[in-house]
């Protein structure tokens, strides 16, 4: 079975804004331990990467071995504002949903975990630049718009 992930992944070469040596190092280790280096993992990698607490506490956040998300993490005491956005961006893009909404049984609580991943709830920070590396890590042939492309296809801008 092939992978889809691995064919979303395009043949430019990417260059890649790391916040810090650590960030830098960790990602490069990282996707050594993951299943599969696919556009899923790279994005995981780099988002858990941003802070250095989620670095700390990877193996609280993530199961190398099942390829499991840990939402519990969330609840965890060495959670500060900014690292919860982090994972959330993380297992936002690894995902593609809000996986810890599942974590409550009551109705509103679901919704006010679910507005946690919401664009302004994440993106509000000084993150907001490696977020936006993750998804372009995540959807690299939406990083860019070839227009001459999209013309051959019949698109009109």
């Amino acid at each position: 079975m092939n992978n889809t992930a691995l064919g979303a992944e395009n043949n430019k070469k990417q260059t890649i804004n790391f916040i810090s040596e650590a960030h830098e190092k960790f990602y490069y280790e990282k996707l050594k331990e993951v299943r599969y280096q696919d556009v899923y993992h790279k994005a995981l990698c780099y988002c858990l990467g941003i802070s250095d607490d989620t670095r700390r506490n990877i193996n609280s956040i993530y199961d190398f071995k099942t390829g499991c998300v840990k939402t519990e993490c969330l609840h965890e005491g060495w959670q500060t504002s900014g690292s919860m956005k982090v994972v959330r961006m993380a297992f936002n893009l690894y995902c593609n949903g809000t996986p810890s909404v599942d974590d409550y049984t009551k109705t509103e609580e679901q919704v006010n975990e679910c507005r946690q991943y919401t664009v302004e709830d994440l993106f509000c920070c000084a993150y907001a630049p490696f977020f936006w590396q993750a998804i372009q890590i995540r959807y690299p042939e939406y990083a860019t718009y070839n227009r001459e492309l999209y013309a051959l296809f019949g698109g009109a801008d």
